[in-house]
């Protein structure tokens, strides 16, 4: 079996300062950048290269899987000592300072755990306390932009829309947000919030519709829910019209039957317009992405393109067509409204973009421009160091060959509105801002189109907001595909 099989879609985590991080970091970062945006994981091949795990070993090995694999080799030093560089991932993004430097690999090119990685995507495994996070630097405040069911955060009462004021182990060391960013940016929001382990307790002050009160939550291990149990599937019914909704937080193995389970009522029910609300998604699974599409695709033969992907010259026979195939489930859609952000990447950017050719004007874009990650990686793994090398190795393109698109979507889809993140209301909420205007896109109303601007950070901002998802510099592996996730 050849890799391009084994490829699976990562997301961008934008980050707001560093890509895999996403509110602190050294990149760009919106979602942490990383955070990507059309992203690939795959399983790729295992190396044993090496007899040691020291940090030159690692180091070395790295580097050789770089020279081998990257999509972007003209761009690596011919040579680069590896001893000023007190880690794997130091030394790395050393090696990529060039092409981040373009824009075509912001910290997408990372390493990260095997075990915990795999953990994740196959059942969500993560270890918080299930909030995601966005920051606003210049008034120095923090908000929940979603609480995960089956999480401590949510079980405490604490939902979208609820601003963090202060952090602390206790009230003795209660810090408020506003010092902390003040001393030390958004940095010092995430290293005030612990480490992402099991039994790290924080209280926290919040501010919320009851008014201001203390939670003292523990992180523990939970499996996040990638299709909310609560807002995650619906049918809107707008004046007159039924209407599908699917909000999807992550592409992981689990939201194969809960996208399944989504587009079976919906077929039931004849919907022929969907929102697919992917506002924070950073990619994830290629097949999840080939499922969302093979979903929306009942009107799509098996001859036609979903996406191509293309490795560089001397790996070309790793090069892959996917193609349409219909499900059960399927639904034909005359309209897709897909609600995005800066946070919006690499497998959510394919998806999107996959329609573009097939439904031109009638497939738009809601919300603000996306991160821009029209590359994948592949995962070459190295495992007695339980070290996952997730390399840059491929471009994705639609059935039109469209691709590129590293300032994101805004200057590629046919159709886009402009629309707020409204924290004040729950996602699919019909009057909620960005569902609102996907609404009225499909009712036919004239909108302002998105700006083709590039997004520097995993931002969620439309004009006059200031909000990006908040991202550490090292993000987990949880926090590599769902940005902002503490």
């Amino acid at each position: 079996m050849k890799l391009g099989q084994f490829l699976t879609i990562l997301g961008l985590f934008a980050m707001t300062s560093a890509c895999g991080g996403g509110g602190s970091g050294s990149g760009s970062g919106s979602a942490t950048a990383s955070t990507p945006v059309t992203g690939t994981t795959g399983t790729g091949s295992t190396s044993t290269a090496g007899t040691t795990c020291s940090l030159r070993d690692r180091q070395d090995w790295a580097f050789a899987q770089m020279k081998e694999w990257y999509l972007f080799p003209e761009t690596l030093p011919t040579s680069l000592d590896p001893t000023p560089y007190a880690s794997v991932s130091d030394y790395v993004d050393a090696l990529t300072a060039t092409a981040r430097a373009q824009r075509r690999d912001r910290y997408f090119t990372y390493l990260t755990s095997i075990a915990a990685e795999n953990a994740f995507f196959s059942a969500g495994s993560s270890a918080g306390i299930g909030i995601r996070l966005s920051i606003d630097t210049t008034a120095r405040r923090v908000f929940v932009t979603e609480a995960f069911e089956g999480a401590p955060a949510l079980a405490a009462g604490i939902d979208r829309g609820t601003e963090i004021l202060a952090i602390g182990t206790s009230t003795a060391d209660l810090r408020t947000v506003s010092d902390i960013i003040a001393a030390s940016g958004s940095t010092g929001v995430t290293d005030a919030l612990g480490p992402s382990t099991a039994g790290v307790t924080r209280l926290l002050r919040v501010a919320d519709s009851s008014g201001t009160h203390d939670i003292t939550v523990s992180k523990v291990d939970y499996a996040l829910t990638p299709v909310s149990s609560r807002y995650g599937a619906k049918i809107i019914t707008d004046a007159g019209r039924q209407i599908g909704y699917v909000n999807l937080r992550t592409f992981i193995d689990t939201a194969d039957p809960a996208l399944r389970n989504a587009f079976a009522q919906f077929r039931a029910a004849g919907i022929t317009d969907v929102i697919v609300d992917l506002r924070y998604n950073g990619g994830g699974l290629v097949s999840i992405a080939e499922l969302l599409g093979n979903l929306l695709g009942r009107d799509r033969a098996s001859t036609e393109v979903f996406d191509f992907t293309t490795f560089r010259s001397e790996k070309s026979s790793s090069n892959s067509t996917a193609f349409f195939a219909q499900q059960p489930q399927s639904v034909a859609p005359t309209h897709i409204a897909f609600i995005g952000t800066g946070g919006t990447a690499s497998a959510s950017e394919l998806v999107i973009n996959a329609f573009i050719p097939y439904l031109h004007n009638r497939n738009a874009l809601i919300g603000t421009n996306t991160y821009g990650k029209p590359v994948g990686q592949i995962a070459l793994d190295r495992s007695q160091c339980d070290d996952r090398l997730r390399v840059i190795a491929f471009a994705t393109q639609n059935s039109a060959r469209q691709g590129g698109y590293f300032d994101g979507l805004a200057g590629t889809v046919e159709a886009s509105c402009q629309a707020p993140d409204d924290l004040a209301r729950g996602m699919g909420d019909p009057q909620e801002g960005s569902t609102r205007q996907a609404l009225n896109f499909i009712a036919g109303q004239s909108c302002t189109a998105i700006s083709p601007a590039p997004i520097t950070t995993q931002s969620l901002r439309a004009p006059g907001e200031r909000r990006d998802l908040l991202m550490p510099l090292r993000p987990t592996a949880a926090q590599q595909q769902v940005p902002g996730l503490f």
